[in-house]
């Protein structure tokens, strides 16, 4: 039994229960935020990787007693953008007691090694998307293969997910990108930093909203190797250092290491005088939801000469979407009209619309007879070109709906 109680049809809210074990429950970063379905109690949860769209309220299932499998930075990187959050929600989904307990609960698991969970035989593989992100591979009578999130080609964080996983027979699959080509890697790079180093030249502030995990050591990556000495503020930086912990799980430690070491971190009560003159500064939230960003676009929206550079997927209903299609920001007691420029630089950690397709080929080849087609927002039209061009069964589910294996 696959039972589908979030992430379907839209991006966010990950769960997918597969007979009793859970894979991801996470939170969509909606306004007010939105959850996965209840009133199921899984054994055991296996979690991909630590957004909090895949992990966000993973602390609600702990009185079920699970057993919670993810990679060690999984473990890490949770516990950080769990704790957090329960700071800034004005009423966080989870208790203190239930946030001890989930951690307390956790069973850290590396790549490629096999673990055994009610009757499955349970393996993750790199997935390229960020730090210890995980596809689940689960063996029983039958294979399943749940991507979580996908990247199929290298960055300069992270190596590109490993297709070495065995036969499978039914593949749950993210669909983030169905229809959007990314462009090319080095011809983005460029156009962002020449955007940047256009802010800072005409005397203005570069804002770079960016994901705490993965996206910020990617920016402070690249903006190191164009000479650029960008401020960072938020918990990018302290991410930053815990992920040179693992460097297993990265494509180049000593890169990342260079790049923090050249950002200048921004100390508490100081981001006044980051603002004294022109600067870039890279810093949470990426979807403008909160964070230190909100403080700097507050100061500077009415200033022509600046910009906010985002650098990642903007959800729906987020401060980021709005700025982006309306020009206004929620600065929360007011909504104002921004003057400052406001950019999207496609540095996802996703795949696009061709590796999805190429991917869902290669896994046709590996068996798979039935694709579900989950966590975006062209899910039904993904579903249709697999069934019209790869010639097999596709399905986009709904929000509760269980599917009989």
């Amino acid at each position: 039994m696959i039972h589908f109680l979030g992430g379907c049809r839209e991006v966010g809210r990950s769960a997918v229960l597969v007979d009793s074990v859970m894979l991801d429950y996470g939170m969509k970063p909606s306004s007010p935020p939105e959850f996965p379905l209840n009133g199921v109690s899984p054994s055991d949860v296996v979690i991909t990787h630590a957004h909090l769209d895949h992990v966000g309220v993973a602390p609600n299932l702990v009185d079920f007693g699970p057993n919670i499998y993810m990679t060690p930075p999984s473990r890490t990187l949770s516990y950080i953008l769990l704790k957090d959050s329960m700071n800034i929600m004005e009423c966080p989904p989870f208790t203190k007691r239930e946030f001890r307990q989930f951690d307390e609960s956790i069973v850290e698991v590396d790549f490629c090694e096999p673990f055994d969970v009610k009757g499955w035989e349970v393996t993750l593989y790199n997935a390229g998307h960020i730090p210890g992100s995980a596809m689940v591979h689960m063996s029983k009578d039958i294979n399943v293969l749940y991507t979580g999130d996908i990247k199929l080609e290298d960055t300069k964080l992270m190596n590109k997910a490993d297709l070495t996983f065995p036969e499978t027979d039914i593949l749950i699959l993210e669909s983030t990108y169905y229809g959007i080509i990314h462009p090319d890697r080095e011809d983005l790079e460029k156009e962002f930093v020449e955007s940047v180093i256009e802010t800072l030249d005409m005397g203005g502030h570069a804002i770079i909203p960016a994901f705490a995990v993965g996206r910020t050591q990617e920016i402070l990556m690249i903006l190191e190797k164009h000479g650029i000495t960008p401020y960072v503020d938020g918990m990018g930086k302290e991410v930053g250092k815990i992920l040179e912990e693992y460097p297993e799980y990265i494509r180049s430690v000593r890169g990342l290491k260079k790049a923090l070491r050249k950002a200048i971190p921004v100390e508490r009560g100081k981001r006044e005088e980051v603002l004294e003159e022109p600067a870039a500064i890279v810093t949470t939230a990426g979807m403008l939801n909160g964070g230190p960003a909100m403080f700097y676009i507050s100061r500077l929206y009415n200033d022509e000469k600046s910009k906010i550079l985002l650098t990642g997927y903007q959800v729906e209903g987020t401060n980021g979407d709005m700025a982006l299609k309306t020009g206004m920001l929620n600065l929360g007691m007011r909504t104002v009209k921004l003057k400052m420029g406001v950019e999207q630089y496609d540095f996802s950690a996703h795949a696009d619309d061709e590796q999805l397709k190429d991917f869902v080929k290669f896994a046709a080849d590996k068996g798979v007879e039935v694709v579900f087609t989950v966590h975006g927002e062209e899910c039904e039209k993904f579903a249709e070109w697999i069934e019209d061009e790869v010639g097999i069964d596709a399905y986009a589910p709904k929000n509760g709906e269980v599917y009989v294996i």
